[in-house]
């Protein structure tokens, strides 16, 4: 159960024409009298989380409430997402982000996106148009509004950013590669900059579990909906139409789509894959006098040469230009060099594929249809976990998997001289790791290897090739076994628990070396009567995270230090002395070390800023789940910030959804923080207190449902 305080019910709806604006010549009057037109019979209903329904006569209709809505919500994310994915935000950033631009501008060019939106079918261009001028009313309507650089939305830049993952394929290049191969065109160097590239990171990935109904208490099939990604990066929404959209749950900021979530008959949820379907390709290239070439089965090729311009602002303001000549091959874009040889980075690149497929997913109500989407395979980065209403659930393993030769090494760059490393184009999605129905009844994975995603009854290693998986095993995916295995009456609720399952399986590899380290040492060692309290403490615990647990606090401390500041084998001695130094932080730190985790693990929303501030004097709510390092499902990336003390979450559970498909839809959810990312909003951090404690609330999904939580309805345009 939750609790929450009493908010005075706010419900109006407003049909008049937008009041008179002053003239905005990047607005004629034309376009203002078409969205308004369009916006009148669409409504955006704000339930009484914040949360927008948007329900429009088309699909198009519910585009533009949706985008307009997620506007209202974070106009900054939705900008900063778009000069991200169209290589533009050095415009707003500076320097720093000058090679990140370049980066992506290897693969993304404005005129070939034009192009692909000439071709669109007319649905999706409709869908495209209904984007832009959703962004485009929500600034005419808001003049307090000021975007740093994008004041006018173009349909065709929706294609830059199509699939919705946190890190797309694109950003698996490094940008110090890229500025050293290219960075001699250009007077600016990375180390000018001071600009890091590569930081050590909580894990990435996501939890999903599909339940079928045989393991259900209600005989209906259950879906766990639980993305770890940093926080604030997706917000929640629901998007209905006459035309058969009717989908709720986390959208992409600047996206018109419902990435992982469901509609009244089938849900999805997408982790990370590690099907290797990303390659490089060493070049054996020569310059001749007209241009650079590349040996191809024995003849020369010409590389293909574009010129990028990079608008850079300056601190003053003004802006500077940096021309750089881009090259390609038939594998893709060159990236650096290495040992003499250009390395060529290949990837799958077809945004407007992947742009129908992530929209077409969010209406399919069966399964079959949900198979059909699933072979225009450019959902590259993703395996889905899926359940539906007939009771069926399913795991597909990447969505784009090519078939290569397999006796070469994947995992390193191949050679780029023959046709033989050439894809061979992609395996169905039968001939890739599929499993559907599993007669153990449940399915799980975690970011993890797929075979252990259905327990006994999981694909076979040996009976696939090396690179269509190359996730390994981890601490996450054991817990999910064990917390799935055997049980066959699950609720909404029991699943929701199992979700938050405390145990941390890490430990129990870590610990067992500690304490067999700790006893070899001979009595009256310093070491061991320093650290005797400690082990005692550690050999009593459960291996549970908890706020008020003192053993989490220990082991979290120790284990982090052994890691973190070691490579390779560690002696059994610097096992128990990192125990010490584990000791002597959380004594200078929290004036003790038995301070229960509680007291240090915390959650904190102070601005909405995109990169957060914390501190240690503002107020903060106490937070038991943990890194899922540790194998903690559900998962807490954190660190210190600012000489904070306290760790402060920025990643992990960043949305939880648990959903059941019966007759009518159920699901319950939580948004880290809330909605809004305007603190003046009293939806900025009003899920906060629940989400620190594992509970979810209440999903509306049903008119009559959304009408009795409302807080305010209103068309676009009139908020």
């Amino acid at each position: 159960m939750f609790m929450r305080t009493f908010r005075p019910l706010l419900l109006f709806v407003l049909l008049i024409p937008a009041a008179c604006q002053a003239p905005d010549a990047r607005f004629p009057a034309e376009d203002m009298a078409r969205w308004e037109a369009r916006a009148a019979g669409i409504s955006i209903t704000r339930d009484d989380w914040g949360i927008p329904h948007i329900e429009g006569e088309t699909d198009a209709d519910a585009v533009f409430g949706m985008i307009y809505a997620q506007a209202e919500d974070d106009f900054n994310r939705i900008e900063v997402n778009f000069l991200n994915a169209m290589g533009r935000l050095a415009e707003a950033e500076g320097r720093s982000a000058l090679y990140r631009d370049l980066r992506m501008r290897l693969f993304i060019h404005e005129d070939d996106l034009k192009a692909m939106y000439a071709e669109s079918p007319a649905w999706l261009r409709d869908l495209m148009d209904a984007w832009a001028d959703g962004l485009n009313y929500y600034l005419a309507t808001h003049p307090e509004t000021v975007p740093r650089v994008l004041d006018r939305f173009e349909p065709w830049m929706a294609l830059s950013f199509s699939e919705g993952s946190i890190g797309g394929d694109i950003e698996r290049v490094r940008t110090r590669d890229v500025e050293s191969f290219y960075g001699n065109n250009d007077q600016v160097t990375m180390a000018q900059i001071g600009a890091p590239d590569d930081v050590r990171l909580e894990p990435t990935g996501s939890n999903g579990f599909a339940i079928a109904p045989e393991n259900t208490q209600n005989g209906h099939a259950l879906l766990l909906i639980n993305p770890h990604t940093s926080f604030y990066f997706r917000a929640e929404v629901h998007v209905r139409s006459n035309e058969g959209l009717n989908a709720y749950g986390a959208v992409t900021w600047g996206q018109f789509f419902v990435y992982q979530g469901f509609n009244d008959r089938a849900g999805w949820m997408h982790t990370s894959s590690r099907a290797d379907n990303i390659d490089e390709y060493l070049l054996d290239v020569e310059r001749q006098e007209d241009s650079w070439y590349y040996r191809f089965d024995g003849e020369l090729r010409p590389l293909s040469a574009r010129d990028v311009t990079i608008r850079v602002r300056e601190e003053d303001g003004s802006f500077t230009e940096h021309e750089f000549t881009t090259y390609r091959s038939h594998h893709g874009p060159v990236i650096r060099e290495q040992d003499g040889q250009w390395v060529a980075f290949k990837i799958m690149e077809e945004p407007l594929k992947a742009l129908q497929q992530s929209y077409l997913r969010t209406k399919a109500r069966s399964f079959d249809a949900y198979m059909e989407t699933m072979r225009l395979h450019t959902n590259s980065s993703n395996n889905t976990v899926y359940a539906d209403a007939d009771g069926t659930i399913a795991y597909f393993h990447s969505n784009h998997i090519p078939i290569k030769d397999p006796s070469y090494d994947w995992t390193a760059p191949v050679d780029g001289t023959t046709s033989a490393t050439d894809w061979k184009g992609v395996h169905s999605v039968e001939e890739s790791l599929l499993i559907v129905n599993p007669p153990n009844g449940w399915i799980q994975n975690t970011n993890n290897w797929p075979f252990s995603a259905a327990g006994e009854y999981s694909p076979r290693k040996d009976d696939f090739p090396a690179y269509m998986s190359q996730n390994p095993e981890n601490a996450r995916g054991i817990n999910a076994v064990r917390v799935l295995e055997g049980v066959t009456d699950f609720t909404i609720e029991t699943l929701r628990a199992a979700a938050y399952d405390p145990t941390m399986t890490a430990f129990e590899q870590l610990l067992p070396p500690l304490f067999e380290a700790w006893e070899a040492l001979p009595e009256g060692d310093a070491l061991k009567d320093a650290t005797r309290e400690q082990i005692g403490v550690l050999k009593t615990w459960n291996m549970d995270w908890g706020v008020d647990s003192v053993p989490t606090s220990v082991a979290i401390f120790w284990a982090s230090e052994l890691l973190g500041n070691s490579e390779g084998s560690v002696s059994p001695r610097r096992r128990v002395e990192a125990l010490v130094e584990a000791t002597n932080t959380l004594e200078t730190d929290f004036g003790s070390w038995q301070t229960p985790w509680g007291d240090i693990n915390r959650f904190q929303r102070l601005t909405g800023d995109i990169v957060q501030p914390f501190d240690d004097d503002a107020p903060s709510i106490p937070v038991g789940f943990a890194s899922s390092r540790w194998g903690s499902l559900a998962a807490y990336g954190q660190r210190t910030f600012n000489d904070t003390k306290k760790i402060y979450g920025t990643r992990g559970n960043s949305f939880v959804a648990v959903v059941e498909f019966g007759d009518r839809v159920e699901a319950i959810a939580i948004t880290a923080g809330g909605q809004s990312g305007d603190p003046e909003s009293p939806h900025f951090n009003d899920q906060a207190e629940l989400y620190a404690s594992g509970q979810l609330r209440p999903v509306y999904f049903y008119p009559e449902d959304i009408q009795a939580a409302a807080e305010e309805s209103y068309v676009p345009g009139q908020r």
